[in-house]
């Protein structure tokens, strides 16, 4: 089968990075958008394909969403041996589980949609829960990107610094990131009271006197960093906190005042698109490397085992 990458909408320069670290050349793709706005996605031919979609489903999420259902139908119909979507942050995985009764698990709505589709295999990085595994049935591969950011914290961070998991969620990432740089792990537990307020109960650990850098599956409107970022700096902690997180969404502020107060420096990848803050100051690690050797490996089918997420 011939390996072709083709670029959704949703992160055009990812797809052009992945595709250099390949050395092939993105695959035709046009997609066409109504008046009313609906999607109609074009592609050439791929007879006898091996393709890898990539497409996060970041903001607008129901649009990029859609569009990668269309464009996974359209390769299939273009001829298409093996089709893997690649969708480096999926939106909707933490719907994974209903809080009450009466809502929608989103996670398997999303899960059965983009196998019905006709995609054979699905690529995460960093989902927010492994649990997501279980809803596909396709295989589904979790990649990390905790050691490219570990390396690149190792040069920012001092030696005495802690390691903060902002929620119990947060825990075994954190966990992640302290066994690789070797690093004390804080735990803060928290409650969340809406989708952009949450309220600290507890600090789990020492902070006292110490740098800390907050750590996160994803930054969303921030409301977890800043609350964590208050509460071990009351507890003493040092002001100038660095926050890690492998997909930064960045959404616009809805508070008045700075962003990410108590937060000298945010560390995200290139997942999404990353918007521009003037807040606070944000580094960019490119996981196009990470990718691109997972597609390899999968095109010639050898083992991702050590680029898994644990």
């Amino acid at each position: 089968m011939t390996l072709c990458v083709v670029s959704g909408s949703g992160n055009s320069p990812l797809a052009a990075l992945i595709g250099r670290e390949l050395g092939v050349t993105l695959s035709a793709c046009n997609v066409e958008r109504f008046p009313d706005g609906e999607f109609r996605p074009t592609v050439g031919a791929l007879p006898d394909a091996d393709v890898y979609i990539i497409q996060p489903t970041g903001p607008p999420v129901n649009d990029h969403l859609v569009e990668s259902l269309l464009l996974i139908d359209a390769c299939r119909r273009a001829g298409a041996e093996r089709i893997t979507a690649v969708m480096p942050y999926l939106g909707y995985a933490r719907q994974d589980r209903r809080d009450e009764a009466g809502q929608a698990v989103g996670a398997q709505v999303i899960a059965r949609a983009i196998t019905s589709s006709g995609a054979d295999r699905v690529i995460v990085v960093d989902p927010h829960t492994s649990a997501i595994e279980a809803l596909f049935d396709v295989p589904v591969e979790m990649l990390t990107a905790v050691p490219m950011l570990a390396e690149v914290l190792d040069e920012h961070i001092r030696e005495d610094s802690v390691i903060v998991a902002p929620d119990l969620g947060a825990v075994k990432l954190a966990e992640h990131y302290g066994s690789r740089l070797d690093k004390a792990v804080v735990i803060v537990r928290k409650v969340r009271q809406s989708g952009s307020e949450v309220r600290v109960e507890e600090v789990i650990g020492d902070v006292e006197g110490r740098p800390v850098v907050i750590v996160d599956d994803m930054i969303s409107t921030g409301a977890t960093i800043r609350a964590a970022a208050k509460a071990v700096v009351a507890r003493g902690a040092l002001s100038d906190v660095v926050v890690a997180a492998t997909h930064g969404l960045l959404l616009p502020q809805q508070m008045e005042g700075p962003r990410f107060p108590l937060i000298q420096r945010i560390f995200v990848t290139d997942s999404l698109p990353t918007p521009s803050t003037a807040d606070v100051t944000l580094g960019v690690v490119s996981i196009a490397p990470l990718l691109a050797d997972a597609i390899h490996r999968l095109h010639h089918r050898q083992s991702l085992d050590d680029l898994l997420m644990r």
